[in-house]
């Protein structure tokens, strides 16, 4: 049985992952991601398809597009540095490093080099183009 159907099964939420497509870094990074041990367990939704309208209740395709976005599988939706964290923690060979951020002091740290590289995510996906 996989991961999302065991999910179903305990009353938990598959890990989702939220991610812009349209970003050609997004899309690589995604793509890493995706090849890794556990991924098949994990929901991609891409949020640039304009099909899915708001990609989840709680969360608008403006803000998905404006930061990345997590799931875990209690159902708590998670942003930026923090929800780098649970999928690290949700990917096998990962997850050593997800345990190794995810306490407050490197979550912090974490969380602004995201914001930084927010910045200049416009200028690396022009270079990408």
């Amino acid at each position: 049985m996989s991961n999302q159907n065991q999910a179903m099964v305990n009353n938990t939420h598959p890990v989702t992952v939220y991610f812009d497509g349209s970003c050609p870094l997004c899309r690589r990074e995604i793509g890493f991601y995706q090849r890794c041990s556990g991924a098949s367990d994990i929901v991609w939704q891409d949020v640039s398809e304009s099909a899915q309208g708001q990609p989840a209740e709680d969360l608008t395709c403006r803000q998905a597009m404006a930061r990345f976005h997590v799931r875990d599988t209690q159902g708590s939706l998670t942003s930026g540095a923090a929800a780098f964290v649970q999928l690290w923690l949700a990917l096998k060979n990962w997850r050593w490093l997800g345990k190794l951020c995810s306490g407050p002091l490197m979550l912090r740290a974490l969380e602004h080099g995201y914001v930084f590289f927010l910045r200049w995510r416009p200028a690396l996906q022009r270079r990408l183009k």
